[in-house]
Order: structure tokens, then sequence, then C-alpha cells
């Protein structure tokens, strides 16, 4: 259509200017007349005066008539001329005007058209937009067609113009419109969108609790049917609350340094804090000698033997309380580097676990405060898991279950679990570890009959969904190796029993997005049982690590 316009406006134009040629040509032919016209009659003047006295007044005069008529004439036919070119220029760019509009607009049009990919048939709010465009197009091409036809420069095209720019004007509002209404469209898609998807997962949220709640039952169910406890028994329930009545009780003794007001108290409080937790942040596997004078630190501390902390000599002589105060803080300290540290980086589990029971065998009150806020922080080491009582608070009970509880909320599955995956790989470490310049007369403060008390205790146990997987193989990768040492053949009768008998358990009660501590743990049971052989653990501290 663009190209058929362009083509009838340069036909127009030729044949405008062909009219204009010959129109001039008629003007120079009426020009020649009638400047040849009065050349006669002055001819005839000339001849009756000839013999007359005031011929050379005549003749002069007669010269300089014609020369201004002929330069007035010359003057009139350039000034008609650029006037004509003006018009003709004039009327090309108003032409190049209306036909840049009228591109515009239908460039607008096709944006009122819906989009290829999404080619529907369009709603009624939509097609009333369609067919205003097509309107405003018919009506701009309408006024170009009757305008190439049109003198330049007059009225109507005046008018005309008028007319093309408040189509064009009104085909822009529709545009935004349109725009406007499809974003807002869009929106509403979205938030319906999201709205499904929330209501989606709340659904399938829901079905899971469900699943899960029956999954329960049913293991609950089994576990009456053939023996399995879902509580811990007597024996282990009164060796945890020994522990934690222990521990409130040392927490009690060492009020009096905590809630102090004394300043010289204040001052010690900070420098036994100090040099009870600095020097087990400094653990590391970098040399033997370097672990070496860590516990050498701690031991002496301990002891009662002055220690040089922050530039001036401290010792637990100080206060009556400051040695219930650093072995608190000690304890403390290990199972937080336990959460942290190892949980972070397994191999540490190893320098800090030999440092902690070569404390432990010589200060038995850090070992026992260890196993305290280790069980507190970590029921299933115990192992036991806390019921829920009537009455008492959610986030209390998140907390006895071992979840990290504050103004945010309950943390995440995979923070929690990353936390007691940590704790029990230090307490697996402990347990087969013994300080290699100690006592060897000395039995471990906490040997390996704890691990195959621990191991036996669970697999007693109903197994509960992802956490029971991930620290039976968290357990196992770190003591296993030992366990096979020291058992042999009843270690192999133990986990054929595991993977037959309680590994189907843990499937059963496990979810498809909850599989990767599962197959973990069966991946490492069947490579096991398969060669009759595990490997030791990453980080093990071989006997060369000593002389380094």
């Amino acid at each position: 259509l663009q190209v058929r316009m362009m083509a009838a406006v340069a036909s127009r134009e030729s044949e405008q200017l062909k009219r204009y040629e010959e129109l001039m040509e008629l003007k120079q032919r009426q020009e020649h007349q009638s400047v040849t016209f009065f050349l006669i009659i002055l001819i005839i003047l000339f001849n009756q005066l000839e013999h007359s006295n005031h011929f050379f007044f005549f003749k002069l005069s007669l010269g300089q008539i014609l020369n201004l008529r002929m330069r007035e004439a010359e003057q009139q036919r350039l000034r008609e001329a650029e006037l004509e070119r003006q018009r003709q220029a004039d009327g090309r760019e108003r032409l190049r005007t209306l036909n840049a509009i009228q591109e515009e607009v239908l460039q607008l049009n096709q944006l009122l058209e819906p989009a290829t990919s999404t080619q529907t048939a369009p709603t009624t709010d939509h097609a009333s937009y369609i067919t205003r465009g097509n309107q405003l197009c018919s009506q701009v091409s309408e006024v170009v067609r009757a305008t190439v036809g049109v003198s330049w420069g007059c009225s109507l095209y005046m008018e005309d113009m008028s007319v093309v720019e408040r189509a064009l004007q009104e085909m822009r509002s529709l545009v935004r419109a349109l725009q406007e209404e499809k974003a807002q469209a869009e929106e509403r898609r979205k938030k319906e969108q999201m709205e499904e998807e929330e209501r989606r997962k709340q659904a399938e949220m829901q079905a899971q609790q469900e699943a899960q709640k029956k999954s329960a039952a049913l293991s609950k169910a089994k576990a009456k049917k053939q023996g399995l406890q879902t509580n811990a028994d007597d024996c282990t329930m009164k060796f945890y609350k020994d522990l934690q009545d222990a521990s409130n009780q040392c927490a009690q003794f060492i009020e009096d340094i905590n809630n102090t007001k004394d300043m010289q108290t204040k001052k010690l409080r900070m420098e036994l804090q100090k040099a009870a937790t600095i020097p087990v942040s400094q653990i590391s596997s970098t040399s033997g000698s370097k672990l070496r004078e860590v516990f050498d630190k701690l031991d002496k501390l301990l002891s009662g033997r002055p220690l040089v902390s922050g530039g001036r000599s401290i010792s637990v002589s100080q206060h009556p309380q400051a040695l219930n105060y650093v072995s608190y803080k000690l304890a403390e300290k290990f199972v937080k580097q336990g959460e942290e540290e190892v949980a972070s980086h397994h191999e540490a589990a190893f320098p800090i676990a030999v440092v902690a029971s070569g404390i432990w065998e010589l200060h038995p009150k850090v070992g026992e405060l260890f196993l305290a806020h280790l069980h507190k922080k970590c029921p299933y080491s115990v192992p036991y898991y806390p019921a829920m009582k009537e009455g008492t608070l959610l986030e209390d009970y998140q907390r006895k279950l071992g979840y990290r509880v504050d103004a945010a909320g309950v943390e995440a599955q995979d923070s929690f679990l990353k936390r007691m995956s940590g704790m029990i790989r230090l307490y697996a470490a402990i347990i087969q570890l013994r300080w290699p310049h100690g006592n060897k007369q000395v039995p471990h403060p906490h040997s390996l009959n704890h691990a195959w008390r621990w191991l036996a205790q669970m697999l007693n146990m109903e197994p509960l969904a992802e956490v029971t997987a991930t620290l039976l193989f968290d357990f196992l990768e770190v003591c296993g190796y030992a366990l096979m040492n020291q058992y042999q053949g009843q270690f192999w009768k133990l986990l054929f029993l595991l993977k037959e008998d309680y590994f189907p358990r843990i499937e059963a009660i496990t979810s498809t997005d909850q599989m990767g501590a599962v197959i973990r743990l069966k991946q490492f049971l069947e490579d096991s049982l398969r060669s009759k052989r595990i490997l030791p653990p990453k980080g093990h501290l071989d006997p060369g690590f000593w002389r380094s």
C-alpha cells in the first residue's frame, strides 16, 4: 500500500510539473505577443513623428520604457517561478509529513494486534481496540489519497493535517491504554499463578503431613508388634538425666562469677574464659607439636597452675568457683566446635577429639559437662527423642529437639542436620581416640563400648525421617573402622541387621525429597558388607602425625 501511494504521488507530481511548464510557455508567448503589439504601435508612432521636432526625445523615452518593461516582465517571471518551486517543495514536505504520520499509525496499529506466539481469539475489549485502530488507519489513508490531488497549501490541506494529527494522537492513546490493560492483566495472571502455586504447595505439604502422620502411626503399630521402642530405655534416660543434673548444678555454682559486679572478678572471669576457649579455637591438624601446646595450656589451667594470659598471670585458685567456671566453658566450647567447625570441615573432628579425649582422661568433670552440653544440643547423641508433652509450646519443643529458634523463626532443616552431623562426628571421634602422651594403664574415659551401646540403642528405636539416616551414616563413617577392628564378627552381624531389618523402616518413612542421606547410608552398608572392609576415616591422625 505504501509503495502504491508513493508511485501515485510521483505520477501526480510529474503531471503537475508538465502542466506548470506548459503554463509558463503560454505566459511567455502572451508576453511576447504583448511586447510585439506594443512595438508595432511604437513603430507606427515612430513613423509619424520621424520628421517632428520631438523625435529625439521620443526615441530616448521609448528605449527606457522598453527596457523597464522587459526588466519587470523578467522579474515577474522569476518571482512566479520561485513561488511555484517553493509551493512544490512545501507540497512534497507536507506529503512526506503525511506519509510519516500514516506509517506511524500503521505501525501503532500492528501493536494492537495479538502477538503471533499467543494467537487466540481476541477478547471483546481487545477487539474494540483493533476495530478502532483499523478505522483510524482507513481515515488517515483516505486523507492521504485525497490530499495528493489537492493544491499545496490550500485550507483543505490544513484541515486534513489536523485530522491526521488527531488520528495519530488517538492511535497513541489506544496503544497506551491497551498496553496498560495488558500489563494489568499480566499482573493479575502472575498473582493468580502465585496463589495457585501457594495453594498447590499447601496441599502438597498437607498431604505430606498426613502421609507422615499415617507413616508414624503405622511405625508405632509395627514397633509395638515387633518390639521397637518409641522412647529411650530407662537406663539411657537415667544416664542422660544425671548428666543434666550435674551440669545444672555446676551452672548454679558459677552464677556468682557470671553475675558479679566486682570489677576484679569480672576481669578474672574474662581472662579465664579466654584462657579456656582461645586454645580450643587454635586446634588444627597442622602438626602434633601444635596440638601438644594447646593440650598443655588447657591441662595447666585446669590443674591450678599459673598461666599467663593477656599479659597477666591467672589461675583457677584465684576464685572458689573458677575451676567449675573453666570446666563449664571449656566443655561448652568443645561442643560448639563440633556444631560449627566440624559441621563445615569433617576432618577437623579428629584433632579436636584427641585433645578433648586427653582432657577428659585427666579431668573427668570436663568430660561429664561435655556430654551434658552435647546431649542438650543434640539429644540424638544420647540417643533420645524428646516427646511433646501437653501444654508445651511448639518453640520450646523444637528447642528440645535441637533446633535453633529465634525471633525470625525456626532454623532450616538443612542447617539443623548439618549441626547435628558435626556434633555426632565429634562424639564418634572422641569415643575411639586417646591422647597419645597419656597414661596407657588408665582406661579410656568413654571408650568404644559406648559406641556399641549407641548403635544398639538407635536400632532399637523407631527411625526419624532424615535424622536417623544422617546420623547413622556420620557415626559409622567416623567410627566404623574402629568398631570393625574391635568387635569384628559381631560388628558385621550388626551391620547386616541394620541393612536387612532396620534400613527398610528408614526407607518407609522417607519421602522422595529426603533421600540424600538414605542413599549415602545404603551405599555405605552395601560397600562395607560386600568387601567386608571399612577404610579409615578421612582426617584420621596416623602415628607419623605426632612426630611433626
